[in-house]
């Protein structure tokens, strides 16, 4: 009895390839691909939950025992600075392999990054006016989500992503939270809060390519 021939080397022999092996291929394949290559994969997600968790976590350590509250320290600079540039860089690498060719709704529209890009704009303007008008929570660090926060979410829930909307409310609402944690506690609401976003996103996702993967 002769061995049955492996698909593939009858595919390249000339040989019959079965359209139903061939559908299941192109669906691996792209499965595959969408795991590797989605614009926010979970471990990226999961390794930002930690090490923002570890950042704010020592600046709230170095703060708590302030009297008065003079804000970070300067040995906590370096750990702001490095945060920051390893996140960017780290994000900004995964979604450019990400994104290339990808065309449609998933990339931002020009409205939308101006619209995102003026929330960020005004954070400074609006922390400013709050501590002119006496606001105690004017220049917590958990202050800067909330309008960036909320106009993500408003970004997301006119593309329909209610996930995204989601992720921006939760962020608005770490902002507020933090409002009333006290200078010092506000930077262990910004830690905690943030991992805990970050953490719920990177779940979501990875159930979502689970269960991708299990449909038929």
């Amino acid at each position: 009895m002769n061995p049955t021939p492996d698909t593939t080397a009858s595919a390249g022999n000339g040989g019959n390839f079965d359209p139903r092996q061939a559908a299941a291929l192109l669906d691996q394949t792209t499965q595959r691909a969408r795991r590797k290559l989605a614009p926010s994969p979970p471990w990226l997600l999961a390794i930002r939950a930690v090490a923002v968790l570890a950042a704010l976590g020592a600046i709230w350590l170095s703060v708590r025992g302030q009297h008065p509250y003079k804000g970070p320290t300067g040995s906590d600079a370096p750990i702001l600075v490095g945060f920051v540039i390893l996140n960017f860089a780290a994000t900004v690498g995964v979604r450019k392999r990400a994104m290339t060719g990808v065309r449609g709704r998933t990339r931002l529209r020009p409205a939308e990054i101006i619209v995102l890009t003026l929330s960020w704009a005004v954070v400074p303007v609006l922390m400013w006016a709050l501590s002119s008008a006496g606001a105690s929570f004017a220049l917590y660090p958990t202050t800067v989500l909330i309008v960036p926060g909320l106009a993500w979410a408003a970004v997301e829930a006119g593309r329909e992503g209610w996930r995204g909307s989601g992720v921006g409310l939760a962020l608005a609402a770490v902002g507020v939270v933090g409002a009333f944690a006290g200078p010092a506690g506000s930077w262990a609401v910004a830690g905690v809060g943030l991992c805990a976003v970050l953490l719920g996103q990177a779940a979501a996702i990875a159930w979502r390519q689970r269960r991708a993967v299990a449909q038929p």
